[in-house]
């Protein structure tokens, strides 16, 4: 029976590893293009209007990102782990910090650390419920910028490695925003004959693309973590079916061992009663 179910969910998680990878490389050509318009923004001029970069005071927002689901390793507390490493290394940290927990599993580990989260939000059940969730963190990232002060926020989550299937905690810094990543693509070369050019002005088209740079950032985290997860379980599935079947040829193995001392017994009582009923004879 430990069996069957071991199998469904390697099955499982098999499947939903690669949807949330296809999630991850369906972004990589719209992030491209996010990217590459801030790059014309901003290739002749040190904008700063409109900008969510405030580098002094204001306090921190963590966002971590697990899973609802166990059987899945170390996962949530490897993340939570990390989390609170950086969060107490964070200058930011000494002027307040709220934490946002995606997953109850991931909140629970928190809280087993000593950090309680704020919030506590499920994780999507497929890909096509991601955006529903990046839409529910920016509307709080937007509460803790009003209402809480709330300067700086950063992700927490598992990201894949190229090789080997395995994951690793990353954090990433959503605000404030660091322009310089963005500025460095002035030294690569444009890959058509033409820059594109713009109407629109400058502050407004620089928030629209800072808007679309955080869902996208957002939903690649989600995806990523998401991924790691259901690789976590794999790798956690296939060590309990490689237990399983080990502990299975034991058990067959001690089966027969006993079967076979029942047996020999049997015979050996109907041997002793045979002789003990002849011996008179």
């Amino acid at each position: 029976d430990l069996q069957s179910i071991v199998s469904t969910m390697k099955a499982l998680a098999a499947v939903s590893i690669r949807q949330y990878e296809r999630a991850t490389q369906s972004l990589a050509v719209y992030y491209w293009t996010i990217e590459f318009g801030l790059h014309v923004l901003l290739r002749d001029t040190a904008l700063q209007e409109g900008l969510p970069n405030k580098s002094a005071g204001g306090g921190l927002g963590a966002i971590v990102f697990g899973s609802d689901q166990g059987l899945c390793g170390r996962f949530n507390e490897d993340i939570a782990a990390f989390a609170l490493q950086r969060i107490e290394a964070s200058p930011a940290h000494g002027y307040g910090h709220r934490v946002l927990a995606i997953g109850n599993r991931t909140a629970g580990s928190l809280e087993y650390l000593g950090q309680s989260p704020l919030i506590t939000l499920p994780t999507p059940s497929s890909a096509q419920h991601i955006t529903n969730s990046v839409q529910q963190v920016l509307l709080i990232i937007d509460e803790w910028q009003s209402g809480q002060r709330i300067e700086h926020v950063q992700l927490f989550y598992h990201r894949q490695l190229p090789k080997g299937g395995q994951s690793q905690p990353t954090g990433l810094q959503l605000l404030p925003v660091n322009l310089h990543r963005f500025r460095r693509l002035r030294e690569e070369p444009w890959p058509s004959r033409s820059r594109p050019t713009y109407t629109l002005e400058r502050g407004q088209l620089l928030t629209a693309l800072l808007r679309q740079y955080f869902a996208v950032t957002l939903f690649r985290a989600f995806a990523e973590s998401l991924a790691s997860e259901h690789t976590s379980r794999l790798t956690a599935m296939q060590a309990a079916d490689k237990n399983l079947k080990d502990n299975l040829e034991e058990v067959v193995a001690t089966y027969h061992r006993l079967r076979q001392d029942a047996i020999t017994g049997e015979l050996l009582d109907v041997v002793s009663g045979f002789e003990a009923l002849t011996a008179g004879r």
